[in-house]
């Protein structure tokens, strides 16, 4: 059936349909899975609901006048959709993000007239030079301009609840009996589950996380740790806040996916089941897997796919990308080796607060070339002995001084799972270790230049 012709491009959001996943869980459950396929919305992605109910919602109550600026802190779905809805209604765009969004998200909010500044991920949410705070302040400092705040703002939630989580109602006829949504803001999985929820009490809504996010432990202990926060290559999902559009109450289960699954999943999604979606959905869809054992042959499971592949091509879908994380499978020895002999060490940190003479002390003390700095027990930068000698040449006095007006960018990042040649190329002189982080037992080990020396000779 044919769909009426829209006055405009805002009224073709929604209607999105539902497709049943085959290859990917045949030999792993019997459930029916199923898929929402959010792609078909005008800006690729299921946001595109959303930003026009927050705006919407802001010109009823006068926040947002005729001409005015809209500005959001945004991993570039968010601000998809409501650059499209400002084109249409006559709004200019300012949007904040972070650099580790592909470059394929910025380009797109640019080619609709916005305005983008990119912003370092690596730091506190209340840094001034974080997404969040930069776009708070440019609220400020913009005239006739307001902030959309996808996190706290509710019309996140009240989209989802009034308009996804009745589709997937009625296409499922009420038959849905577990829900699966990876989660950023939380107003997907709050709005659906709470809308699936009051039509029937039994459904099982769960959320997928990442590592290095704090949603999992939250909502299993109520503790907020911030030792859990640290950084992560999957985009779309995981937070190191705590959005007041997570309903925690809706929310029956975290489960956590690694960067590593999450990014091959997305590659198997369009090599197996020819849908072309994004990293978040190769979270959710990972997360399906994991969790099979708790599917009975008779459960329907939806599973949304949040956005569009085409984002995500240089990438996940760019096998140099894949290569580069240590991501595609390799013949030889990995950092689990390292650490394994070992070879390399447990991370050693220093809070960002303390002296340089501590710094000096506790590089003295262990015989390490270089330490990584913390914020509040938040990796937040680094400093290797070399740097550290030019500074206490230049300025003495500089000892006294807090760490973190000397300290370098922080260590990369990398999975156990990367092998050892690949860490060969990341050590470098501007980064001459490599943080390996082992999910099962939560911890973080170092590896150096001397490290892989030894393990190479």
């Amino acid at each position: 059936m044919l769909t009426p012709i829209c006055d405009n491009i805002l009224q073709a959001i929604g209607g999105t349909p539902m497709v049943r996943i085959n290859r990917l869980t045949r030999g792993a459950t019997e459930a029916t899975v199923l898929a929402k396929i959010e792609t078909f919305n005008p800006g690729n992605s299921i946001k595109d609901r959303m930003a026009v109910r927050m705006i919407e919602e802001a010109e009823r109550d006068g926040r947002l006048t005729p001409g005015g600026t809209i500005i959001e802190g945004t991993s570039g779905n968010t601000g998809m959709g409501l650059a499209i809805a400002a084109v249409v209604k006559g709004y200019k765009c300012i949007f904040t993000t972070t650099d580790k969004q592909s470059r394929e998200k910025v380009d797109a909010l640019r080619a609709f007239g916005a305005d983008v500044i990119v912003c370092p991920t690596n730091v506190d949410p209340e840094d001034p030079r974080s997404y969040y705070s930069v776009s708070s302040r440019l609220e400020r400092e913009v005239p006739n301009s307001w902030k959309a705040n996808q996190y706290d703002n509710l019309s996140n939630t009240a989209a989802h609840y009034e308009q996804t989580g009745p589709e997937i109602w009625e296409q499922t006829q009420g038959a849905v009996t577990h829900l699966v949504v990876g989660v950023g803001t939380g107003g997907t999985i709050s709005g659906v589950g709470r809308y699936l929820k009051e039509h029937n009490p039994a459904i099982k809504v769960w959320g997928i996380d990442t590592y290095g996010s704090v949603f999992k432990k939250y909502k299993e202990t109520g503790i907020f740790d911030k030792n859990e926060i640290y950084p992560y290559i999957t985009e779309g999902i995981g937070e190191d806040f705590l959005p007041k559009n997570v309903d925690f109450s809706v929310i029956d289960h975290f489960e956590k996916v690694t960067d590593r699954d999450a990014a091959l999943m997305t590659r198997r999604i369009a090599r197996e089941e020819g849908i072309f979606a994004g990293n978040s959905a190769g979270s959710a869809m990972a997360g399906v897997l994991q969790l099979r054992e708790h599917f009975k042959k008779d459960d329907v499971v939806v599973v949304i796919f949040h956005d569009h592949g085409s984002r995500y091509l240089g990438k996940m879908f760019n096998d140099e990308w894949m290569r580069e994380k240590g991501f595609l499978e390799r013949s030889g020895m990995t950092a689990a080796d390292l650490v394994a002999s070992g070879v390399s060490g447990e991370l050693c940190s220093l809070e960002a607060a303390e002296t340089v003479e501590a710094a000096v002390g506790l590089m003295r003390a262990h015989d390490f070339s270089q330490i990584s700095i913390t914020s509040d027990r938040r990796l937040v930068g680094s400093l290797n002995e070399s740097h550290l000698y030019d500074e206490l040449v230049r300025h003495p006095d500089v000892k006294a001084q807090r760490v973190e007006t000397i300290m370098q960018p922080a260590f990369p990042f990398v999975d156990i799972s990367t092998h050892v040649d690949l860490l060969a190329t990341m050590i470098t002189p501007v980064n001459p270790a490599v943080l390996v982080r082992d999910f099962k037992t939560d911890k973080t080990f170092i590896i150096t230049r001397s490290d892989v020396i030894r393990v190479l000779c």
